[in-house]
């Protein structure tokens, strides 16, 4: 069903049932109270009757005069008077037989009410002399019974009208209210995986929850076209960075079949082919841990790691794989608190990522001093990697990051464009964080910022 159709059957069923409820009131009380006049003019007649019979004095011919000459007769009106101690339920010879909680009413003093449909009747003790009577008035009401009927039919009336009414106006605004959502709705099917450059005009949305879907729609869409372009220059660069290993293999290959076993051409031919297998193989690896750091949804397995001790394994590591670099550890702003730089974290991954750095800034710095700096300042840890090498154009700043990216400087260097945005990514997925100050000609600062109580 449409949100519209359920918008307007809820409007409508509330209306009904907000409808039926003063309905039901209306007719209630007027039910209650639609008689009770004729109950007093019946009260009257009462009293005036028990004056006339019961009570012989020069005021009754005057009693009797009024009633004939200024009281109406009421519809089918009978009186009875009865003697009150003879039985406490006595027999009447009336239209209907009279219940016993109206005579228990006479006999405690009140006045005594009953009706059957359209009959009436009412009662009250009176004492004449040593004698009881029980004098009843009995009457028929037409006009107060037409009334309730008339009322009646304008209240099924005016439900039904109202109901009718109320689905109308609910249609009518479910309609208007959800015009904003369908145009939302209409924009969207327009856009397909050709056109994702398209977006929602949010102003023509008011400043209401549709503008804000409207731009939540549009973030969303942001987000899709970059993952699409980062994805379609991943897999350019990545067949690209791939293509070129296996298309040397493969002449390396031919030139070995060609060669005469174990001559100099078939050595050099081998050799050339480990060593674009060895390549090939360091840029699957690289592009693997790319993939898998990226995945923000995988719990990663984590253990409480000490940054300082970390720092002088992969100083060791890297001085280890290179023996030409140059690797200052300054540790003398750390405090004595070693919780202070203990964090928990993915051990692997993380000295992944640092390796990562210290090695470009010894590569691209010739194999010049490079300072590894850890600072705390008790919720935060920073690790400043500083080099003394070829620094970064400005215009390839912004671009570092992205895989497969190589400095229009680094021609003369090695690599893959592969390492900063792994480095990245396991940074990212540590909660911290990757700034950088850099200087063409002079040199490079990375410092990475991560947060000591994570919780990942």
């Amino acid at each position: 069903m449409q949100l519209a159709k359920k918008i307007t059957l809820l409007f409508a069923i509330l209306s009904a049932v907000i409808i039926s409820l003063l309905s039901g009131f209306v007719w209630y009380f007027s039910n209650e109270f639609a008689f009770e006049d004729f109950y007093k003019r019946l009260e009257a007649r009462v009293n005036i009757a028990a004056q006339i019979k019961l009570f012989k004095d020069e005021n009754n011919d005057a009693y009797a005069k009024m009633r004939s000459q200024y009281l109406e007769r009421l519809p089918s009106e009978k009186e009875y008077v009865i003697k009150a101690d003879t039985n406490t339920h006595p027999t009447i010879q009336t239209d209907d037989v009279l219940p016993k909680s109206f005579f228990s009413k006479i006999n405690e003093g009140k006045t005594a009410r009953y009706r059957k449909e359209n009959h009436f009747y009412a009662g009250k003790f009176f004492k004449s002399g040593d004698q009881g009577y029980i004098v009843i008035i009995a009457a028929n009401d037409p006009f107060g019974f037409r009334e309730l009927k008339d009322l009646q039919k304008i209240l099924i009336a005016g439900f039904f009208l109202s109901v009718f009414l109320s689905f109308l106006v609910g249609w009518k605004f479910s309609n208007y209210t959800l015009v904003p959502l369908r145009n939302i709705i209409k924009s969207m099917k327009k856009i397909k995986a050709e056109n994702l450059h398209l977006r929602l005009d949010v102003k023509s949305y008011g400043g209401d929850e549709m503008s804000e879907l409207a731009q939540t729609f549009n973030n969303m869409l942001n987000r899709l076209e970059t993952a699409f372009e980062t994805q379609n220059n991943f897999i350019s660069n990545a067949s690209h960075e791939l293509r070129t290993p296996l298309t040397i293999i493969s002449g390396e290959v031919e030139l070995a079949t060609n060669a005469e076993m174990g001559s100099k051409e078939h050595l050099e031919a081998l050799n050339k082919i480990k060593s674009e297998a060895d390549r090939l193989e360091h840029i699957l690896t690289s592009l693997l841990g790319l993939a898998q750091s990226g995945f923000n949804g995988k719990v990663q397995p984590r253990e409480s790691v000490r940054i300082d001790e970390l720092l002088w394994e992969i100083t060791e590591s890297v001085i280890q794989v290179h023996p030409e670099s140059k690797i200052e550890l300054d540790l003398n702003e750390l405090p004595e608190d070693e919780s202070a730089v203990t964090l928990k974290a993915n051990k692997n991954l993380l000295k992944l990522a640092l390796t990562n750095i210290v090695s470009n800034a010894c590569k691209y710095s010739d194999f010049k001093p490079v300072s590894v700096k850890l600072e705390s300042n008790g919720s935060l840890l920073s690790i400043a990697v500083t080099d003394q090498g070829i620094g970064i154009p400005q215009d390839d700043i912004q671009h570092i990051f992205e895989p497969f990216f190589r400095a229009s400087n680094t021609s003369n260097f090695k690599g893959y464009g592969v390492g900063l945005p792994l480095s990245l990514n396991i940074i990212r997925l540590h909660r911290g964080s990757i700034g950088i100050k850099t200087q063409e000609g002079f040199g490079t600062e990375i410092k990475v910022m991560l947060p000591v109580n994570l919780d990942f």
